[in-house]
């Protein structure tokens, strides 16, 4: 069974492989996605792994990035063993326009004993996500 820890390396892993960041058998049938400061429209609160799998094959489509980063990450443990928070940065190129950009990131990581993801809860900063991605 994978840890907090070891979980969040393998998505780490998808992100600079420019694959999708969570494989169907990483999340649990049940998981809940959130993230509390999701630009206008878009929602804070997915819950299932069908529909966040859904939502995040849109977000691919829509604006297609290619990671070229993750970096400054730093792990922080918790007094729970299945939940770790965690900071990084994203470098990616918008493929369309080749711009490119950097935003950070604060997750909440809880894995059940099984290995997979019950809850990822991501703040984010959408100004920035705006920013980086937008015309040139």
């Amino acid at each position: 069974m994978s840890t907090p820890t070891e979980v969040f390396a393998r998505i780490r892993e998808h992100f600079l492989a420019n694959t999708p960041v969570f494989e169907p058998d990483q999340l649990a049938e049940d998981v809940v996605v959130e993230m509390p400061f999701a630009a206008p429209g878009r929602p804070n609160r997915i819950e299932g792994r069908r529909e966040f799998l859904d939502f995040a094959a849109a977000g691919r489509a829509e604006l297609p990035l290619r990671f070229d980063d993750c970096r400054n990450v730093v792990i922080h443990e918790t007094t729970d063993p299945e939940v770790i928070v965690v900071e990084y940065e994203l470098v990616a190129t918008v493929t369309t326009t080749g711009r490119s950009g950097s935003a950070q990131f604060i997750a909440v990581l809880r894995v059940r004993d099984d290995g997979r993801i019950a809850h990822w809860r991501e703040y984010q900063n959408p100004a920035a996500l705006a920013l980086a991605a937008g015309p040139d």
